[in-house]
């Protein structure tokens, strides 16, 4: 089995340098790019709504200049840490602990509600009881 491994792993098929070289080389779904993209220009509309240059919204958020302009941009590298941090400087960060939230996850209260017990029993106590 570990053979398998190592095998499947040595055989890996690289990207071409041009590809890794690039920041975006990591393949992601359509759709979560495009979600990354429309979180990085908001991000990029908030900071400019208050007027703050990225350098000093960078040095509130403890990142580069260049990573905060990868974060305007929606690049799928940048870690929900970093994101966060920018958020946190922008004074937006407590719509990010909203976003999994159970009140907004429709799908989420189904699937619990759906697994809820029809009843619920007490089980019989071995040994006497105080109750009189």
């Amino acid at each position: 089995m570990t053979r398998e491994i190592v095998i499947s792993v040595l055989h890996k098929p690289r990207l071409s340098t041009a590809k890794s070289a690039n920041a975006d080389a990591t393949p992601s779904p359509a759709a979560v790019r495009r979600v990354l993209r429309k979180l990085g220009g908001d991000i990029r509309d908030a900071r400019r709504r208050r007027r703050l240059p990225m350098a000093v919204v960078a040095e509130r958020a403890f990142t580069s200049r260049s990573t905060l302009q990868k974060v305007e941009a929606g690049n799928a590298n940048v870690s929900i840490g970093i994101c966060a941090a920018v958020l946190q400087a922008l004074g937006l960060l407590d719509g990010l602990g909203e976003i999994a939230d159970i009140a907004r996850d429709s799908v989420g209260q189904a699937l619990a509600s759906g697994e809820l017990p029809k009843r619920v029993r007490l089980k019989p106590t071995s040994g006497p009881t105080d109750h009189g």
